[in-house]
């Protein structure tokens, strides 16, 4: 018994040193996976998307007001409004970027342009019949057509023979236009639809329209009474001397774009656009007597002649061709 005892804790002994000993045995690798979302990056230390800049886009200087920068633009301060989400118009701050210009397609437009297939995808467009119909047979390709098959069982003979060797006998054309599908394909094909115009030619076009809008304005002076500044004196436009409530006409037909005392140096000022380039001003009036969004005819009376913000009784007169002044004298008639 003595003998079987020691036999087994010799036993446990071996088993328990073999399970102890790790001879050469290598470290399990390791393999560091990193989070696929990355890292945060601090808001703060992000770097700020670049303001919009360019031809349609203003950027706000010291001293500058929503209606003088919606005048030199030559577009109506609410429009500028609405493009840039404004909640207050007197609220805007110097280093800001204001779109003083249209949008080229208002935000959520669905696209409504075709989309054509190409002919190397290997696809056939057909448009979709009504309901019910069936579609319309695929032509038959010219020279397809088989009259009787060529390897028909004869008995054999020369006269057979001489008959099978003969190639196939041109059909005679159809009377009716549904089978003259041989002769309808050898005619040139009808001349596609008219290209439509491209992209780059629509800014020309309407280019070209509102030059023709602009010839077609009727103009007339404001006011009688002396000029005493021209722009070729340095003025955005001309002066006119009268006196205080003396009428102050619409130089040509259009609607009121502005009707306020909020532009610093004008007074109070009525602003007509003409068409979608030109616009006509109108400042130091004593009474305005319009409202904006108003229509006007050409002659209309829209104010009388004051001296607001200025030193005598007057009325500056400017015409502006997409917010550039130029000079009146080539669109008024002579006196």
């Amino acid at each position: 018994m003595k003998k079987i005892r020691l036999a087994v804790l010799g036993s446990v002994v071996s088993l328990l040193a073999a399970c102890g000993s790790t001879p050469n045995q290598q470290p399990a690798p390791v393999v560091e996976r990193t989070s696929s979302t990355g890292k945060v990056v601090d808001a703060a230390t992000a770097p700020a998307a670049p303001a919009p800049s360019g031809r349609g886009y203003y950027t706000v200087k010291k001293g500058d007001t929503l209606y003088r920068i919606a005048l030199e633009a030559g577009q109506n301060w609410r429009d500028i409004v609405a493009w840039n989400n404004l909640t207050n118009p007197n609220d805007i701050k110097v280093d800001q970027t204001l779109r003083v210009a249209p949008p080229d397609r208002a935000p959520g437009t669905a696209q409504t342009a075709a989309i054509a297939a190409s002919p190397a995808a290997g696809l056939e467009v057909k448009p979709l019949g009504a309901p019910g119909t069936s579609a319309p047979a695929a032509p038959v390709p010219v020279g397809s057509n088989k009259t009787g098959p060529r390897g028909d069982k004869r008995p054999y003979s020369e006269s057979a023979l001489a008959e099978l060797e003969k190639p196939d006998a041109p059909s005679a054309p159809a009377a009716s236009g549904t089978s003259g599908t041989s002769v309808a394909s050898a005619a040139p094909s009808a001349p596609a639809k008219a290209e439509q115009p491209h992209a780059a030619d629509k800014p020309a076009a309407a280019a070209s329209q509102a030059a023709t809008d602009d010839e077609g304005v009727s103009w007339m002076w404001p006011a009688e009474g002396k000029v005493v500044g021209t722009f070729e004196g340095g003025k955005k436009g001309v002066d006119i001397a009268g006196k205080a409530g003396q009428a102050v006409l619409a130089a040509g037909a259009g609607k009121v774009m502005y009707a306020g005392s909020g532009i610093r140096g004008y007074g109070n000022l009525v602003i007509i656009k003409h068409t979608s380039n030109l616009l006509s001003a109108y400042a130091h009036n004593q009474t305005i007597l319009v409202k904006e969004g108003q229509s006007v005819t050409k002659g209309q009376k829209i104010a009388e002649m004051g001296k607001s913000d200025s030193d005598t009784v007057k009325l500056h007169f400017e015409i502006r061709q997409q917010g550039k002044p130029v000079d009146p004298s080539k669109y008024l008639p002579p006196r």
